[in-house]
């Protein structure tokens, strides 16, 4: 394992690790959580270190159930100035990269089961880059949720007209992006989006937390990895997907994780998983190509 830095470092995060559960708390509750690149930068490391830290298999991130929203977007105090960097400025507009984007990128990269607990009212980047990259979404019941862009004079980001329709289906996603509405996450434009809707705001982090632990404990951290990459980088056709699967499984099917597996079915006890990434990894892991998004070699 890697040498770690301390998850207490962070200013607008507050960071909690226990027993294989790291916990990501918002912690600009007077500012309404909105997302500010410094909070873009802590919640990028923040990932990027979870996802080597062989301690954690799953991450939340959640608010304050008194604060006033979840996340409720892009710090707009000064105009959209903020959005752009000064390589942006001198290269022009090929060179930009989406700060929420960046994030979303990050999240989706982590090998590591990560769960969204909105508990509370969430628009732009906080409906975007703060939910739709993460492999599960627990909401409360009365939160107001909009997707604002088009009623801003900008376009929906952080990668959100590619895995929205993935999510929810095209059609939905239109009805969710092309109207900017504020809707409730049991709008049928959005359902299907969560994995559960819960009514009272002070329990949805708990509901988080208890899914959280039973995945802690039940799941092997190698597996799941394996099997996010698969859900993430398919291939491109059925015969494809057959070749990547049946390598995956001939590789994680020799592994001490799934004959502790096995014999944990048998003795009917939790298992007791004990590979980790750092250590029983294979060299093929990842398959896919992947793309150099900071140093773009060709204009969009």
């Amino acid at each position: 394992m890697v040498n770690l830095p301390s998850y207490s470092k962070f200013e607008h995060i507050l960071v909690k690790l226990e027993g294989g559960v790291l916990t990501i708390l918002l912690n600009r509750a007077k500012e309404r959580n909105t997302f500010t690149s410094s909070l873009l930068v802590e919640l990028i490391e923040v990932f990027e270190w979870a996802d080597r830290d062989d301690r954690v298999h799953v991450v939340i991130v959640t608010a304050e159930h008194t604060a006033a929203a979840y996340c409720s977007g892009f710090d707009i105090s000064t105009g959209w100035d903020g959005l752009w960097n000064p390589e942006s400025e001198k290269e022009g507009e090929h060179a930009h990269r989406d700060g929420g984007g960046q994030l979303t990128l990050a999240i989706l990269a982590c090998r590591k089961i990560t769960i969204a607990a909105i508990n509370g009212h969430a628009a732009g980047v906080g409906t975007t880059a703060m939910q739709l990259p993460f492999d599960f979404r627990l909401v409360w019941e009365g939160a107001k949720l909009t997707f604002p862009f088009v009623r801003r004079g900008i376009v929906p980001e952080a990668v959100s007209t590619y895995l929205l329709p993935k999510l929810i289906g095209l059609s939905r996603a239109n009805s969710v992006l092309l109207t900017g509405s504020t809707i409730s996450p049991s709008s049928p434009w959005i359902s299907s989006l969560y994995h559960e809707i819960i009514p009272k705001r002070e329990d949805v982090y708990p509901a988080a937390k208890a899914l959280a632990q039973d995945l802690a404990e039940n799941t092997s951290q190698v597996s799941i990895a394996y099997a996010k990459g698969l859900l993430h980088h398919p291939g491109d056709s059925a015969e494809e997907n057959h070749l990547l699967d049946s390598r995956a499984i001939k590789l994680l099917g020799t592994s001490a994780d799934a004959k502790e597996g096995v014999q944990a079915f048998f003795e009917r006890r939790k298992p007791r998983f004990t590979d980790n990434l750092s250590k029983n990894s294979s060299p093929w892991f990842p398959w896919w190509r992947r793309v150099d998004v900071k140093h773009p070699k060709s204009k969009l």
